[in-house]
């Protein structure tokens, strides 16, 4: 029997892990902390691994691609995704309604509906989340920030 050895374990979220690299590019998702940085978007990252596929994103030079289309990604997680968008397979279902996902997250923020669990909460007016998206989204109106204006 082939069992993985994942000796590695986050103490915060219980996730494991068999490589040490792989384990502490993971505990900085606890944190805000994103140390790497992009010149050229302005744009900051957790890990140096993440930030290195992102700057092949610059010349187009993706290490995977698409047998169908032709489109690049950086990592191979990222293209066996895509490649969803091909076959129409959405492995991740619902059980208490049936609906189906792409991706598991989808699936997990789905499930937040039935059970109305709303962990993402907003520090400014305590108004809670089923997503972090969302609660970006509301934090727009505790600032004078307005990225979507409407200019008719």
């Amino acid at each position: 029997m082939n069992v993985e050895v994942r000796p590695f374990r986050c103490d915060v979220c219980n996730k494991s892990f068999a490589f040490q690299h792989d384990f502490k590019c993971h505990k900085i998702i606890h944190t805000e902390e994103r140390p790497y940085h992009c010149d050229v978007y302005n744009k900051l990252f957790r890990c140096l691994s993440v930030l290195k596929r992102h700057i092949l994103k610059h010349k187009n030079n993706y290490l995977f691609n698409c047998k169908l289309c032709g489109k690049g990604f950086s990592c191979p997680s990222k293209l066996k995704r895509h490649k969803c968008v091909h076959t129409g397979e959405r492995p991740y279902i619902c059980d208490v309604c049936d609906k189906s996902f792409t991706r598991k997250s989808g699936l997990n923020r789905h499930l937040r509906l039935h059970t109305a669990e709303r962990p993402y909460i907003c520090d400014v007016c305590s108004q809670t989340f089923v997503d972090e998206h969302a609660r970006k989204v509301h934090l727009v109106i505790h600032t004078e920030e307005h990225p979507l204006v409407c200019d008719a």
